[in-house]
């Protein structure tokens, strides 16, 4: 069977184009609207997206590709907001709704699900606590995971979820802690990621809320950078107050910022700085307003120049894979955004809508530049930064693991959460997960290593799911045991429940003859589990496109 399966692997396979180096990106203006920039529908702004970018395919007389067809669409949009590919009984209603307003629909009925919020809590988490081999973080990881969940699902809009981070009390009690089964929500591994060091803090939340990529200037000023040591070491000054009892490191912590600690000694000298913005700005420093305070007032102000359009070329680079500027935490003077208008005017109304996440998200969603195909016009391919087609991303472990389990219908056993969200770690999907995690910051230039390659065509998740047994993989069974069904129905099920599409008429031609006559062995049944192998191992179902 498995020569079989590897004869039949080339179906379904996309080419993956890997990105040229970006054109580089220049220093921020303050995003704050102005008297004349009046607040924006979702929809509204999505047409703004695609007039700023369709002037740029005028301008280097580019043509764009045509818009995906409703499959690509809303598996596209299943994976970028809700974390897997959409459920057969979904993708039929959709491609049923003859509505204009179908795909609208879609983005709300996602960002309006607990998919969205189990989902994004997996991107935030993976950029504030990332996959490695520590066992201290894996099993903390959660805590941070359930703590963002628990937001996202009540829609707290962004500049107060990185203001609770920011201020986020890091005093643990080890006797509280005794004889605890679980431990509750918090943002406190992000501190721990981070050893709780001020230098650490200072480069991790520069680069993910300012996206300012400042530790290279930790130890020395290179004389072409805009950063400086000083600068590096004023701002982590505002972490200075975080304190670790000596050997208890990531265990039991303690704080000084009640005491407002607010300078730091510049390591390696005798030099001590005062806690200063980047902006050079000098802090208003308030009684019984503790240091942290006092830089989550700064980081979150609509006044900030780097904070809401950090946020937003964040945002677009998860649904594009690639940033306004790229990469997404070094703009500066020479890496300057590919289209700076839509970036303004991306940050001025992520700040008009007071930071609201789903805002955002419905007006790229909505916009014609992200649905567009990914299939190019040419062989002669436009810079993926022009956005004329829609690049191909490969998928986290999470997307590929919840795929997989919502295609073949698998349910892992346990993994219950308890009432404030908290998940114990482990499993099949937590071992899946950590051979699977990809440590490139590139999703456009993702790789499966033949480790991976082999355990999805040979290992046991895999093997199970597309089993013939019913309590393995239900999807697959249930094609088999329908008599209703004949061959051509079977083979157009599986597809939907894989790739969220119909087979294309050689597909169904080739795959029908196939199953008829039972493969190698002559058993329909295994042939049909041959069928349903191919289309989980092809590049169209491991790959967003």
């Amino acid at each position: 069977m498995r020569c079989a399966r590897l004869w039949l692997v080339g179906l379904g396979v996309l080419a993956v184009v890997v990105a040229p180096p970006p054109a580089r990106a220049g220093d921020p203006a303050p995003a704050s609207p102005g008297k004349q920039s009046p607040a924006l529908s979702a929809e509204k702004l999505a047409e703004r997206i695609d007039a700023l970018i369709e002037a740029k395919w005028r301008e280097k007389d580019i043509r764009p590709s045509p818009l995906a067809d409703d499959g690509e669409f809303l598996r596209r949009l299943s994976l970028d907001v809700g974390g897997r590919i959409p459920a057969v009984m979904d993708a039929r209603q959709f491609f049923g709704d003859k509505s204009p307003e179908k795909r609208r629909k879609a983005v709300d009925k996602l960002l309006d699900s607990p998919l969205y919020s189990t989902h994004f809590a997996a991107v935030w988490r993976s950029l504030m606590v990332p996959d490695n081999n520590n066992p201290f973080l894996q099993g903390n990881g959660p805590q941070l995971e359930a703590w963002l969940k628990n937001r996202l699902r009540e829609n707290t809009h962004y500049d107060k979820m990185v203001r609770e981070v920011l201020t986020a009390p890091v005093v643990l009690d080890r006797q509280a802690m005794a004889g605890r089964t679980s431990v509750e929500p918090t943002p406190l591994p992000f501190y721990q990621a981070q050893e709780m060091k001020p230098e650490n803090l200072a480069a991790a939340t520069s680069r993910l809320f300012l996206g300012v990529k400042l530790e290279c200037a930790q130890c020395h000023n290179h004389p072409f950078a805009k950063w400086k040591r000083d600068q590096f070491w004023e701002y982590a000054a505002f972490f200075a107050g975080i304190q670790t009892p000596p050997g208890q490191a990531g265990f039991v912590t303690a704080t000084n910022d009640a005491a407002d600690k607010r300078e730091i000694k510049i390591s390696g000298t005798d030099k001590v700085v005062q806690a200063r913005f980047l902006d050079r700005g000098e802090p208003k420093w308030q009684d019984k307003v503790s240091t942290r305070q006092t830089l989550a007032d700064w980081v979150t102000s609509v006044d900030n120049p780097y904070f809401a359009r950090a946020a937003a070329n964040r945002l677009w680079a998860h649904f594009f894979g690639l940033g306004l500027v790229e990469p997404v935490d070094e703009e500066s003077e020479d890496n300057r955004p590919s289209h700076p208008e839509l970036l303004d005017e991306l940050a001025r109304q992520f700040v008009l809508h007071d930071f609201d996440m789903k805002y955002l998200i419905r007006a790229i969603t909505y916009s014609k530049a992200y649905q567009r195909s990914s299939v190019a016009e040419s062989a002669d391919v436009p810079d993926p930064r022009l956005f004329s087609r829609m690049s191909i991303k490969g998928l986290t472990a999470e997307q590929l693991y919840d795929s997989i389990v919502e295609a073949t219908r698998y349910k892992e056993p346990g993994q219950i959460a308890n009432a404030r969200g908290f998940v114990t770690p482990g499993g099949a999907r937590a071992e899946f997960v950590s051979r699977f995690s990809n440590h490139s910051d590139k999703r456009t230039e993702f790789q499966t290593s033949i480790l991976q390659a082999l355990a999805l065509m040979n290992g046991q998740f895999v093997s199970d799911a597309t089993s013939t047994d019913i309590a393995k993989s239900e999807t697959l069974a249930g094609i088999i045991d329908a008599p209703w069904m004949k061959t051509p129905e079977k083979v157009e099920a599986l597809y939907l429940a894989a790739l969220s599409r119909k087979p294309r008429a050689a597909e169904l031609e080739r795959l029908v003859k196939y199953v008829d006559r039972g493969g190698p062995s002559g058993d329909k049944d295994k042939a049909l589990a041959d069928v349903f192998w191919v289309l989980l191992n092809s590049s169209e179902f491991i790959l967003n496109h």
